[in-house]
């Protein structure tokens, strides 16, 4: 099977959301298929809603149109390591693999802090590979804090 990377659309998904003034992390989950089924950019501001962020919106949507609150052979894409929280509800999901850019030492969930798939009651830990657009994802979150900073 050809390795198809989806961070590209994830990066697109973090720009959109940096444009409207959120955190710019974006999220791509993929079918077993290699169908792109949902994509979200953070949108916790505008929904005033701090579940709101990049993985969540996109579990919501690929869940709903699966008919599913399970996603097994699915793959997300994501810009940044996610939270603990948004860890959770990916295990939850019975993702299948997480792709992610830039890690998170202060509030990643999943190679620092809570490190939820390798806790003992995680439900389900898929496969994580790390480091994908690395670079291109901590220029956005860089660039997007430096301008709050400078402002």
């Amino acid at each position: 099977m050809e390795f198809t990377s989806h961070m590209e659309a994830a990066l697109a998904e973090a720009r959109a959301a940096a444009d409207r003034d959120e955190v710019p992390v974006g999220a791509v989950i993929v079918a077993p298929d290699g169908q792109v089924v949902a994509q979200a950019g953070n949108r916790t501001r505008e929904l005033c809603d701090p579940t709101a962020h990049a993985e969540i919106l996109a579990l919501r949507e690929a869940c709903a149109k699966a008919g599913s609150e399970r996603l097994p052979g699915h793959v997300l894409w994501v810009t940044l390591e996610p939270c603990a929280m948004c860890a959770a509800a990916i295990a939850a999901a019975r993702i299948a693999r997480v792709c992610y850019g830039a890690a998170d030492p202060k509030s990643g969930g999943v190679a620092h802090g809570a490190r939820v798939f390798s806790h003992p009651q995680a439900h389900h830990a898929p496969e994580v590979v790390d480091g994908l657009a690395a670079d291109q994802s901590q220029a956005l979150l860089r660039a997007f804090f430096a301008a709050r900073r400078d402002a």
